[in-house]
C-alpha cells in the first residue's frame, strides 16, 4: 500500500524520534506513517479531511 505514495516527507521540526511522515497518492489521498517504521501501519486520509485537519492545526484548534 505504501508504494502508491511518493515523496515521503517529515517536518523540519522533527527530531530523531516520535516523528511521522506524510505523502500523497496520485488520487490525492494523504498517507501518514511512523518515520521509524516505514513498513508498519499506515493511516490514509481523504484530501478534504487532511485539509480540514491541517487548517485546524494552523488555527490553533488542537492546542493544549
Amino acid at each position: 500500500m505504501t508504494s502508491r505514495y511518493t515523496r515521503w516527507r517529515k517536518s523540519t521540526r522533527s527530531d530523531d524520534g516520535n516523528c511521522v511522515e506524510v505523502a500523497s497518492a496520485a488520487n490525492g489521498t494523504v498517507g501518514v506513517r511512523d518515520s521509524m517504521d516505514a513498513t508498519g501501519p499506515l493511516l490514509e486520509f481523504r484530501p478534504a479531511t487532511w485539509s480540514a485537519f491541517t487548517s485546524g492545526i494552523r488555527a490553533g484548534k488542537f492546542s493544549l
